[in-house]
């Protein structure tokens, strides 16, 4: 059986009215519109960056988080995009080159290819990547777009 919301957080009162301080500051509610969301992602981006996170304040970014991704998910088209892509875009970004990435790639051949579509990023240059350009390994998936908000 599901609990409630009352007995989900044991939060002493302090606690529940430093929460209830970050819902009046902004509430959380159905993101509207791009302004809207836009004041999301202005609250949301210092609590990200916070160290230390009381209770409270993990919660309410965690709902906060939610009503991000749903708008998001509901209204931002996301262009299909390949892992090698991705490759490319961070080459560009950081300047490198293909000779620049054989701590990653065996020869600046396998590089060439997998550069060029004719052979795919593997699990284990994915995550070499990832380390490398410090990104998560997500980043190097094909990603197929749904279609929403197109």
């Amino acid at each position: 059986m599901a609990k409630s919301a009352a007995t989900m957080h044991t939060w002493s009162n302090g606690e529940m009215a430093a929460y209830m301080t970050l819902v009046q500051a902004f509430p959380l509610v159905h993101l509207r519109d791009d302004a809207h969301l836009e004041a999301a992602l202005a609250v949301f981006g210092p609590l990200f960056e916070k160290a230390n996170r009381t209770p409270a304040e993990e919660s309410y970014m965690g709902a906060l988080a939610d009503l991000i991704e749903v708008y998001e998910q509901a209204t931002v088209f996301f262009p299909e995009r390949t892992g090698i892509d991705a490759l490319r875009s961070l080459m560009q970004e950081n300047g490198l080159r293909q000779i620049d990435l054989l701590d990653i790639f065996p020869t600046q051949s396998v590089v060439s290819e997998i550069l060029s579509g004719k052979r795919p990023l593997t699990l284990p240059y994915i995550t070499k990547l990832a380390a490398r350009f410090h990104v998560t390994p997500v980043t190097f998936l094909d990603r197929i777009s749904s279609g929403i908000g197109s």
